[in-house]
């Protein structure tokens, strides 16, 4: 139960009862095995959070290496199957009859994940990584012919053991670690490490897309990516076709994955194309991923480009950020018989390619007339007759890897139950607070910006957005009290030193503008100040949308928007804008009253004592 009592203490959440006995039924057996081998000295680090994510590995062994005395680590995945066996002939996914045949990763590639992922992000391990080694533990198959298909390991795999050959696993141990006191000094080395900073999606895309994967898949996330590759080749064998979805949070790694899938793809001579429905993000794409390549830029596309495409004229469409699909991919200036015979867009999607893949977040609809969700691309997919296969992402990247903050994020919002809680999971991983103001909110994030942070400022849309000036000033429409900014760009022409709109959230010049959900949607940077507007105040212990107060063109008509939609794609705006930090968030409401509570939800000190 101790182990119970320290996640709830590091990650704001308590164990379940299944985690629970699953520590009952593995841990005993690891920690007689490690007697046995005469390495009752080595630290045993358990549920270890990997830096930047949600993500635990079930053990660490720390201690020295037998040869150099060096710190050792051994990265143990500890599995109760006693069968199991490869996925369709697939060998990096495995099926379990526990888990009613879907697939799962081979614990080997997992653990190997795990490994590759402290490499990248342990500054302990920069400089010499060769002392860490990761391997899957299948305690309880002691019928050796029972799990047989997994000892086709892919290539670049962690090692396998099994209890039928107990000896080769306390052999491998003793090969890695010594029996030595002094090795705590090694876990004390990994546990108070350094993390280096994160792999930025768009800063590795153009090696992502024209080389070599730099981005380390875990889990789920390699799951997912192992299933496309897997349903390719099935379409290609079988001339057959069928659908991916892939669900997650923010910051849950949909669209790593889907770059690692373009790039892999695209080097194995795949017809493949990205889309997404964000001019910025897709925009972003193109400069970065495709710097040197107007061939690689034209890999990224929108989802309303297929209205005339042939049916399955691409093996693979990769649909990320596919909560923005839209009814249909014509616009409102479109003649009217022109609109009233348009197709959905989702069947547009599902049509062009043999296997599209939808990467999507449902609580990330912002906008009137966004139509992606599961239930609408499982419809459009059954009335074609295609199955479907689900990932559903859990591992949680952006936000430093908080948990707790996401969970704080919906709960105050009202978008999970619970209803709202104080802040108080402040550490190394993530930090919240709350400014007294636009201006005290600035002066940090300028603070932090001056220590090499990124930074980034975001608010509602409540106030008018103007124009350029003659001059090429921008007019500083963010006005609240005596601070006033102005809104990021409209187009896409950088203006006075401020970056064009699609590059605001990753482009030098950012910080002096206001962006908006439009522009922040799909990007992170590290420090995030975001100023709710007074389109949504706190009043009698509920959150009241006031739909004067909002600014946006999509949300004047009731006829398309009623005030109950209204409300909650206003909440997922202040969601989406809230969770774009990945070392902290400072909040401010203009809303004296909404102010007041939020201190009171945020256990810390005043920004000028921090």
């Amino acid at each position: 139960m101790r182990v119970a009592e320290q996640m709830s203490h590091a990650s704001g959440r308590r164990a379940g009862a299944s985690e629970v006995r699953s520590w009952e039924r593995s841990l005993p057996v690891l920690a007689q095995d490690l007697v046995q081998a005469g390495l009752d000295d080595v630290e045993v680090l358990v549920e270890h959070q990997l830096p930047l994510s949600s993500r635990r590995i079930d053990v660490v062994l720390a201690g020295l290496h037998p040869r150099t005395r060096r710190p050792s680590y051994v990265v143990v995945e500890l599995k109760q199957w006693s069968s199991a066996s490869t996925y369709e002939g697939e060998p990096t996914l495995v099926s379990v009859e526990a888990y009613g045949g879907r697939p799962v990763l081979h614990p080997s590639v997992q653990v190997q994940g795990y490994v590759d992922y402290l490499r990248g992000f342990s500054r302990a391990l920069h400089d010499d990584g060769s002392h860490l080694v990761g391997a899957a533990y299948l305690h309880n198959a002691v019928d050796e012919s029972r799990i047989s298909t997994l000892r086709d390991l892919p290539s670049a795999a962690g090692s396998l053991f099994t209890a039928a050959r107990r000896d080769d696993w306390l052999r491998f141990l003793t090969s890695r670690l010594a029996s030595d006191a002094r090795g705590s000094a090694a876990a004390d080395a990994l546990l108070s490490s350094g993390t280096a900073p994160s792999t930025q999606l768009l800063a590795v895309a153009a090696e992502e897309v024209q080389q070599r994967e730099r981005f380390v898949l875990l889990d789920e996330q390699r799951v997912a990516f192992e299933l496309v590759l897997h349903e390719v080749d099935k379409a290609r064998r079988a001339d057959g076709k069928s659908v991916v979805l892939v669900t997650g949070g923010p910051g849950s790694g949909k669209s790593v994955i889907a770059l690692s899938l373009l790039g892999e793809l695209a080097r194995r001579g795949t017809t493949v194309l990205h889309a997404t429905g964000s001019r910025s993000f897709t925009q972003t794409l193109r400069k970065v991923a495709g710097a040197r390549s107007t061939t690689t830029q034209s890999l990224f596309t929108y989802f309303n480009s297929f209205m005339t495409a042939e049916p399955n004229s691409l093996e693979v469409l990769l649909a990320d950020e596919a909560h923005r699909i839209r009814e249909t991919s014509v616009s409102r200036w479109t003649r009217k018989e022109v609109r009233s015979s348009a197709r959905a867009q989702v069947d547009e999607l599902i049509s062009v390619a043999r296997v599209p893949v939808f990467l999507l977040d449902e609580h990330q609809v912002v906008r009137p007339g966004e139509l992606g969700t599961v239930a609408d691309i499982e419809e459009h997919a059954a009335a074609r007759g295609l199955p479907v296969h689900r990932v559903d992402l859990d591992t949680q990247f952006r936000c430093g890897g908080s948990e707790a903050y996401v969970q704080w994020v919906l709960r105050l919002l009202g978008l999970e139950p619970g209803g709202p809680v104080r802040w108080q999971h402040d550490d190394e991983a993530f930090t919240a607070r709350t400014a007294a103001g636009p201006q005290e909110l600035e002066e940090w994030l300028s603070a932090r910006a001056a220590e090499g942070f990124g930074a980034r400022m975001t608010a509602g849309y409540c106030w008018p957005w103007s124009d350029p000036r003659p001059d090429g000033t921008l007019v500083p429409d963010v006005a609240i009290g005596d601070w006033s900014r102005p809104w990021n760009l409209k187009g896409e022409r950088a203006v006075g030193g401020a970056p064009p709109a699609s590059l605001w959230a990753t482009a030098d010049g950012g910080f002096g503008q206001v962006g908006c959900v439009y522009t922040a949607q799909g990007f992170e940077y590290d420090w995030n100040g975001v100023i709710l507007g007074p389109d949504l105040v706190r009043r009698d212990d509920r959150w009241v949308a006031v739909r004067s107060a909002n600014r946006d063109p999509d949300f004047r008509s009731r006829a398309k928007v009623d005030d109950l939609e209204f409300e909650r794609l206003v909440r997922n705006v202040y969601k989406l804008l809230l969770t774009r930090g990945m070392v902290g968030t400072v909040v401010t409401s203009v809303d004296p009253e909404t102010q007041t509570y939020l201190e009171t939800l945020v256990d810390q000190p005043a920004l000028t004592e921090a």
